[in-house]
């Protein structure tokens, strides 16, 4: 039986900005925040219902799935497909918590959880002009611009009177 030594998620996270993590050369993986935009490759378990294949499709748009679809990654496609599976499954009131369980574990596997990004190296870049245009206020509308003024009317003076 196994004794000590460094095991999954034991101590703290790498911080990718820590003297420490600069010395080992640490660094994560960018993940585009608007997701994968690519082919979605086919379910590959059997069978699949029509939800698993809703979700099948929706776990292809995450910024995970960009990740995925590198073929170094491709090996993790059943386990993904198995994640959806036990996800649907997980949608049911009556799942059992083993179950639930499972599905955590996969999520982790996947990067789909917190957890899983890090543990993977991954992060979810974040797209700094978008957030800078939605934190600007909207534009007032223009207001409609005054009519044109009417030219002005001379007026005479009336002379003094001369007394």
């Amino acid at each position: 039986m196994a004794h000590g030594g460094a095991r999954n998620r034991s101590g703290p996270q790498a911080d990718e900005g820590s003297a420490r993590s600069d010395a080992r050369g640490f660094k994560l993986t960018a993940l585009p925040a608007a997701g994968f935009r690519g082919r979605i490759p086919k379910f590959p378990l059997p069978d699949p219902s029509e939800r698993e294949l809703e979700v099948w499709k929706a776990a292809w748009r995450t910024p995970q799935a960009c990740a995925w679809n590198l073929a170094s990654e491709r090996w993790r496609i059943p386990t993904i497909g198995m994640w959806v599976r036990v996800k649907v499954r997980c949608e049911d009131f009556e799942a059992p918590a083993a179950m639930l369980s499972s599905m955590i574990r996969l999520s982790d596997q996947i990067g789909m959880t917190t957890a899983g990004l890090a543990e993977m190296g991954w992060k979810v870049a974040v797209d700094e002009l978008a957030e800078a245009r939605a934190s600007r206020p909207a534009p007032t509308p223009a207001a409609a611009p005054d009519p044109p003024a009417a030219p002005r009317a001379r007026r005479l003076r009336a002379a003094p009177d001369a007394q």
